[in-house]
């Protein structure tokens, strides 16, 4: 299909499944969720929510730059999170990454577990 490109940065972690880091199609780029992996080794980082958001939020950038894009295009993130309590460490990262008054729609939600028992994986849609 011409009108969808696959998306691979060297600097995010490689996809640990069959999906791809993101797909640019109609003028968007759909990233996929990412945790907190180191992009070099593969390793899982760990560490408190503040530590792994700034993890995943590095890694997103790195999938959005590779695009063609960055947060300042971001239309809408997904946030998911092991826990409510979270919310705040996770958010005060989170909102760095945005310039002021550019920040994208999103949703946050608690879920009972993620990949790697990360405590945070988020995704993003942006324009390309």
């Amino acid at each position: 299909m011409s009108d969808r490109r696959i998306v691979s940065s060297p600097d995010a972690p490689k996809a640990i499944g069959p999906y791809s880091q993101a797909v640019v199609a109609q003028g968007l780029v759909h990233c996929s969720g990412q945790i907190a992996l180191d992009p070099r080794t593969g390793e899982f980082l760990g560490g408190d929510v503040a530590a792994q958001t700034e993890r995943v939020m590095t890694n997103l950038a790195a999938v959005l730059a590779a695009a063609g894009s960055d947060f300042s295009r971001a239309l809408k993130c997904n946030v998911y999170l092991t826990t409510m309590e979270h919310f705040g460490p996770m958010n005060e990262v989170y909102g760095r990454y945005f310039p002021a008054g550019s920040a994208p729609a999103r949703a946050t939600v608690a879920v009972a577990q993620l990949p790697r028992n990360a405590l945070v994986e988020i995704d993003c849609i942006a324009l390309a």
